[in-house]
């Protein structure tokens, strides 16, 4: 697997000789993303192959490298010109170099439906425990909620955080360079 590292793609920047891609979640490519990389999340990249510029190379960014090689995996059998950015978003941060940001959140919507379903699950197992064995209908209820949402791809609980205020998107910025942003490793 073909690995670029992010001095030499800051040297190709701009050039238009490769198609960036940031294959993870809208909300984490909105807390910070290099500035002309398109946004398609691992999950839709089979279904959005023919959103792939068949005459570049295409260079995979994710936070760390691993679900950009995962990727790169996917797509190795149909095609030869495919990279990944050694260490991720988090190298070119770290780099100093800019990224576009345009949402305030920190985790991803995954990582808070996780949270969120974890939460439900533990309250409601300790409450049935302590107070009221009613209680274990919340565990019930999350977990089919989880199930619905695996079946469906279609999550309420995702919809219901994407309209809390942390997770509205603003106006996009260019960050500071050194400017702290925290977000899931994978």
């Amino acid at each position: 697997m073909k690995q670029v590292s992010v001095v030499d793609l800051a040297l190709d920047s701009g050039t238009g000789r490769a198609q960036w891609i940031d294959v993870r979640s809208a909300s984490e490519y909105a807390t910070g993303h290099l500035p002309g990389a398109v946004n398609m999340p691992m999950e839709e990249i089979e279904a959005r192959r023919d959103d792939l510029s068949a005459n570049v190379p295409i260079v995979l960014v994710c936070q760390s490298g691993n679900r950009a090689r995962l990727v790169a995996g996917l797509l190795e059998p149909s095609r030869d010109d495919v990279a990944v950015l050694e260490g991720g978003t988090r190298a070119w941060i770290r780099a100093g170099l800019p990224v576009v940001v345009s949402a305030r959140t920190r985790w991803s919507m995954e990582r808070q439906v996780r949270l969120g379903a974890g939460l439900l699950v533990t309250s409601g197992i300790l409450l049935a425990r302590v107070a009221n064995s009613y209680w274990l209908y919340l565990a019930l209820i999350a977990g089919l909620g989880l199930l619905f949402a695996g079946l469906t791809d279609f999550c309420p609980m995702a919809v219901l955080f994407a309209k809390l205020p942390w997770n509205r998107v603003a106006q996009p910025r260019m960050a500071q360079p050194g400017e702290k942003r925290e977000s899931c490793s994978l």
